[in-house]
């Protein structure tokens, strides 16, 4: 954070490695999409040695962006680590997807990182700071995690440091927008016939130096007089709030009576007040311009992360309890100490197979010993998988950097590594050791809200279709599959739009399962809207033994959620005591089946009352059928009312999309139930909605409250549809070919 010249010990080619836990940092990168966190990623990765020269994103040449997908989409879509060294540190650099379809990478990278690099564009002035983007940092603010906010895109035209650094201050500064102050300056070179003034270095506000990268190194010079006023006044502000955050109590008495405060103690109170999470400085970068050797604020930004940014050892572990009853232990992030990691990610490569990105909070991990695996899935809005373990042995542990994965002999507490071919580990499991298993308490997995009904294009991809859904879903735990036993569909619920063309694309050139998008389903029922009666016939004779039943039953409706029930009321033997299950079975059976527009019949009383038999040709099969015709007779008899999904709504949002989300509700046939606070300026709005209107919702909730809101559901009840609707669903179904 100071002017000192540095001799970076990165080389490019070569693994950064880390032999205690104080010389590692694990920063994950949070950003609005096109903010530019994978060029800041490249950038710094240049600046400590780690690559010769940095890639672009448009060429799909950076070393986060390497899976064919990012290369067609031109954007992150999945977690990557590329480590880098710098000041003797291993700088663990998180970047993540900033589309919020992939918010699960995002909390991934949360997960394993000790802080946070909140990256905004200059050049997105209006949206810079998106709803995700704010959601982020106030659940990183709830655990003390330490930020630090760094404006990219200054190199083009009309953009305003100040202004988001303004910006900035008044969002993810609340109550305290002093918490968030800059460290440097920018300094602009002379205006073009665009007018168009680029970026040239930055001017220290503690050190009162100009660091100017005009020609393609860093150089240290003297402020320009024109400079001084603005310098001084920012430098004032600077300093009054990193005393503000001093553990020294007389260091702002002394300041504001005049004396003078020693540079090396202000940098010393920035530190701990960045390593504590209460001041959040805002930076300064732009990638390297060509040929140049570092891009303008990466040197500064490195420094702040080494000097200003916790070791593991200063984080505290997340929760961990012993297995069956054991006692919790108390863990450190100690090397010599029990081992407790976690696997934060999970991948599929074509060559290696699964690998497994491991987080260790605790002792050392090494290839070839065998670990205890334990878990139960990932928090899913209180829903969580059966709790699973085994023991499996670690395969070769690597260091990943973009598609390259470098070996490793140990993974130390506080770093991180890849682990392949860790059999029977899912994302979010503990990994321990097997005379003192652990458990790690699960963070928390948005709930997939988006269905897409799939189906296999061909009979080849028929049979590849549950092995390709299988392994999908296994490394995305934000997708969730399922085999809808009503609609007969295979449903692969996503995050969004964008989440289901990965999910389609990984599953065609990575699995090699050609499948189609069907329209989704939603399951209805039916029932029976007034009493009713039915006779059904079933003679039959054609030689030999002929088949004959007759039996007749009467139907009523029943109060919502009673199901089927069958009641016997035939008197005199008319239908033999033998013959009665059967006419019940086959009642039931049909009932399954549906009775008007094929969907399952409930809710109605079936009483069966008379009937005939013959002493031959009567059978079971006979009389299964004679129920199921004098079921349907009975509902050709009167109208048959279609039931639909209620969910029971829950949105989240800002206290100024209120409004707008209770009139979008009402358009949906919702009723709103009640509305409640949950937090400062958000409100949760409770509502029950049928899931026809809703199968859209996640995407539409995301551009209604400009990506602020969030949801989730739970079915409630089936209830009648109105007549209107149900009319022409039945229309539609008359003229789907799909139905002929």
């Amino acid at each position: 954070m100071g002017d000192r010249t540095h001799a970076h010990t990165g080389a490019a080619g070569r693994a950064a490695t880390a032999d205690r836990p104080s010389s590692v940092r694990n920063v994950v990168l949070v950003g609005h999409s096109g903010s530019g966190k994978t060029t800041l990623v490249e950038a710094l990765a240049q600046t400590a040695g780690a690559v010769n020269r940095a890639g672009r994103v448009e060429d799909g040449a950076t070393v986060s962006d390497y899976d064919e997908i990012e290369h067609r989409q031109q954007r992150s879509v999945q977690l990557s680590l590329v480590p880098v060294e710098w000041d003797g540190c291993r700088i663990n650099l998180l970047d993540t997807p900033g589309y919020a379809d992939f918010v699960g990478e995002l909390r991934a990278g949360l997960r394993a990182a000790d802080a946070a690099l909140f990256v905004v564009s200059a050049a997105q002035e209006a949206d810079a700071v998106a709803g995700t983007t704010r959601a982020v940092w106030e659940e990183c603010a709830a655990v003390g995690m330490p930020r630090a906010i760094v404006v990219t895109h200054l190199d083009t035209a009309r953009t305003s440091f100040d202004g988001m650094t303004r910006i900035c201050g008044e969002i993810f500064g609340g109550d305290d927008p002093d918490a968030v102050l800059p460290l440097y300056l920018p300094v602009h070179g002379p205006e073009g016939a665009d007018g168009h003034a680029p970026l040239t270095g930055l001017t220290g506000l503690l050190t009162e130096r100009v660091f100017d990268y005009s020609s393609g190194e860093r150089r240290e010079n003297p402020p320009p007089e024109d400079r001084r006023a603005a310098l001084t006044e920012a430098r004032g502000r600077l300093i009054e709030g990193i005393i503000a955050e001093s553990e020294d109590e007389t260091l702002m008495d002394r300041y504001l009576g005049g004396a003078e405060v020693d540079v090396g103690t202000l940098v010393d109170d920035l530190e701990r007040a960045v390593a504590r999470g209460t001041f959040h400085p805002v930076l300064a970068a732009a990638p390297a311009a060509a040929g140049a050797r570092q891009g303008i604020g990466t040197v500064e930004l490195l420094d702040l992360v080494t000097r200003g940014f916790p070791t593991p050892l200063e984080r505290p572990l997340p929760g961990v309890t012993g297995l069956h009853g054991a006692p919790p232990p108390e863990l450190t992030c100690d090397p010599d100490g029990p081992l407790a990691a976690e696997v934060v990610k999970t991948a599929s490569d074509p060559y290696v197979g699964r690998v497994s990105l491991v987080r260790v909070f605790s002792g050392t991990l090494r290839s070839d010993e065998t670990v205890h695996v334990s878990g139960h899935g990932l928090a899913d809005h209180g829903r969580e998988a059966p709790f699973h373990e085994t023991e499996a042995r670690v395969g070769a542990l690597s260091s990943p950097f973009g598609k390259q994965q470098r070996p490793l002999a140990a993974c130390i507490a506080g770093d991180l590594a890849c682990v392949a071919k860790l059999g029977g580990a899912e994302t979010g499991d503990t990994l321990s050791d097997p005379e003192r298993p652990l458990l790690m308490d699960p963070w928390d997995a948005p709930d997939p809200l988006l269905p897409l009904a799939v189906e296999a294009h061909s009979k080849a991809d028929e049979d590849k279709l549950s092995q390709g859904l299988s392994r999908l879903v296994a490394e995305d735990p934000t997708m969730r599959l399922e085999q809808n036993q009503d609609t007969h569909q295979v449903v692969l619920w996503c995050l969004g739009e964008a989440h289901q063309d990965v999910a389609l694309d990984r599953l065609r050139s990575r699995y090699g399962v050609q499948v189609d998008a069907v329209p989704h389903k939603v399951p209805l029922r039916e029932t029976f809207a007034a009493p009713s009666s039915g006779r059904g016939r079933h003679v039959k004779q054609s030689g030999g033994h002929g088949q004959y039943a007759i039996c007749e039953i009467d139907v009523e409706p029943l109060p919502a959620g009673s199901g089927i029930e069958f009641v016997d009321k035939v008197v005199g033997g008319a239908v033999p005591r033998q013959f009665v299950p059967s006419v019940e079975k086959g009642v039931r059976a049909q009932a399954a089946r549906g009775v008007a527009a094929g969907h399952p019949l409930v809710d109605v009383r079936v009483t069966l009352r008379d009937g005939k038999s013959h002493s031959v040709d009567s059978s079971d099969a006979a009389f299964q059928t004679a129920g199921a015709l004098a079921l349907r007779e009975a509902a050709a008899e009167t109208r048959i009312q279609l039931l639909e999904p209620v969910a029971e709504v829950r949105v989240l949002v800002p206290d100024d999309y209120v409004g707008p989300v209770m009139s979008d509700l009402s358009g949906r046939r919702g009723r709103v139930i009640g509305t409640e606070q949950s937090g400062p300026g958000r409100t949760l709005v409770r509502a029950e909605v049928p899931e026809l209107e809703i199968g859209r919702y996640a995407v539409d909730l995301r551009s209604l409250s400009h990506g602020a809101g969030r949801f989730d559901r739970a079915y409630a009840r089936h209830e009648a549809m109105p007549p209107q609707l149900a009319e022409r669903l039945g229309e539609q179904r008359e003229n789907d070919p799909n139905n002929a």
